[in-house]
């Protein structure tokens, strides 16, 4: 079985999606700890002016996991409904997903982690992708080191390929997950160029952007991106 495990994003880029879709379960990390600045609270999309960030802003704390930020009483909700509609509106695939992402903000939201996971499953939903999804907080994980954490979450889910980012091999200890009977495989996702209705084609956008202009089409174009080679441990290399 294919285990993919990620931190949670809000409004997550295509890579994030194909690596969902390419996985047998996907696990969302919201027990480690959340980093500024970074993905889980904010993306781009592509207004008339260029890209934009829509941002979310929580409560920060010194050293607290994901799954315990909280979002700031702002009133980003609007905020976003209202941008996100004056961008995507009039795009020829609007619906079924604008809509219903407008009513998922409209929804009062208390956790970041919440939040992504409630915008992945409707991504999902929209896109087809069926993978089932887990948090890694619904598990009794003690292990904190980076890869033994990986290791129990895999072996809970009956894990044996586990799918990894371009920056994993980095921090993971590819011997020992090789010594669990772990296989990595490393994603190094192609960006396609698909329809939008400016020039030149902004890449790395939300995820959304790919739906509002190409619709039925998107996760075909999601996967032609799809690219994976296996990890090999230091001293095993031919």
């Amino acid at each position: 079985m294919r285990v993919a495990i990620h931190q949670p994003h809000y409004l997550p880029w295509l890579g994030y999606l194909d690596k969902v879709d390419a996985a047998e379960v996907f696990i969302l990390l919201d027990t480690v700890q959340y980093v500024k600045s970074e993905w889980q609270n904010r993306n781009r999309i592509l207004t008339a002016q260029g890209p934009q960030w829509l941002t979310v802003p929580v409560i920060e704390h010194a050293a607290q996991r994901i799954d315990t930020v909280q979002i700031a009483s702002a009133p980003w909700q609007k905020k976003h409904a209202t941008t996100l509609k004056q961008t995507y509106g009039k795009h020829p695939y609007w619906e079924p997903l604008g809509p219903a992402f407008l009513a998922l903000l409209a929804t009062r939201w208390t956790h970041l982690a919440d939040l992504d996971m409630g915008v992945l499953n409707l991504l999902c939903r929209t896109f087809g992708i069926t993978t089932p999804r887990l948090r890694a907080s619904s598990f009794t994980i003690l292990r904190q080191n980076p890869t033994e954490r990986l290791i129990d979450l895999c072996r809970v889910v009956g894990g044996k390929t586990y799918l990894s980012g371009q920056a994993g091999p980095g921090y993971m200890d590819l011997a020992k997950l090789d010594e669990a009977g772990i296989g990595v495989e490393v994603q190094a996702y192609q960006h396609p160029v698909y329809r939008q209705p400016r020039e030149p084609f902004v890449p790395y956008l939300a995820a959304l952007d790919l739906w509002s202009n190409c619709g039925p089409e998107s996760l075909t174009i999601l996967r032609s991106g799809r690219h994976y080679t296996p990890a090999v441990p230091r001293g095993l290399e031919n």
